[in-house]
């Protein structure tokens, strides 16, 4: 089934029709995207297509027009925290860690809304998280800033997971990253359909995005050019050329 055709089960999010704008200047306009629960969505497209711009207004960062629904509840009034605490989870591309705590303690601030409300499990979310990625239980006392670009990105993930969402949302998660780092975080993007978390992702490499996820849109200044099924997309020899660039077509 593809990720946007949710059949009887309602989308976990439906975005209709979503415009954001800067002032006068629009630069996401008319945009509809589902997402069922479970699946992995990509959002791709070149620098300045509007893709951030998107999931900071999904978030409630940014003013929009239109509707979101998560869940099928309307978003329009809810705050970021509502959103957080209702299972929305935005990872941003600068991945905005506290770099003078240590991991362990970044971990446990991404589950203090849970802590807040005296949910019980955080040490067994640690723990998960841990085994997800043992690195970041070897260097759980060290300081988030003596990280690696890709010990970072793991602990923005990790520290995502420690809040339980339902839905998380990942900013260019490849940005910056070694080949290998890269593969490694895209695989653990992958199993998490097997945690029956949904995922938007959001990503310039095109053809790693469309590898691991079920169904993709192609944003272009703002604009949706093409939808349809990861496998799809990937195949078509004048989709890649058109839309997904030279990085689509790297094997």
């Amino acid at each position: 089934m593809a990720a946007s055709d949710t059949g009887r089960t309602p989308p976990l999010l439906e975005i209709e029709s979503v415009s954001v704008s800067y002032g006068k200047v629009e630069a996401v306009h008319q945009v509809s995207i589902r997402l069922a629960r479970g699946s992995i969505v990509t959002v791709v497209g070149p620098n300045g297509a509007g893709k951030t711009t998107l999931m900071a207004a999904i978030m409630g960062l940014l003013p929009s027009t239109g509707r979101i629904r998560f869940d099928g509840v309307d978003l329009a009034q809810t705050t970021v925290e509502e959103r957080v605490a209702g299972g929305l989870c935005l990872v941003p591309e600068k991945r905005e860690l506290f770099s003078e705590m240590s991991v362990q303690d970044n971990l446990e601030l991404g589950a203090y809304t849970r802590w807040r409300r005296g949910e019980r499990g955080i040490d067994a979310a640690l723990d998960d998280v841990y085994s997800i990625f043992p690195r970041l239980k070897e260097r759980r006392r060290q300081l988030a800033g003596t990280l690696s670009g890709g010990e970072r990105q793991m602990l923005a993930l990790g520290r995502a997971l420690m809040a339980r969402p339902r839905l998380l949302m990942l900013d260019e998660p490849s940005l910056g990253l070694a080949p290998l780092i890269v593969r490694e975080i895209f695989k653990v993007i992958s199993d998490l359909r097997a945690r029956q978390v949904g995922v938007l992702l959001v990503e310039q490499n095109a053809h790693a995005a469309l590898q691991v996820s079920d169904y993709g849109y192609v944003l272009e200044s703002g604009e949706l050019a093409l939808e349809g099924p990861s496998a799809t997309l990937i195949a078509d020899e004048q989709v890649v050329a058109s839309y997904l660039g030279l990085q689509a077509a790297e094997r």
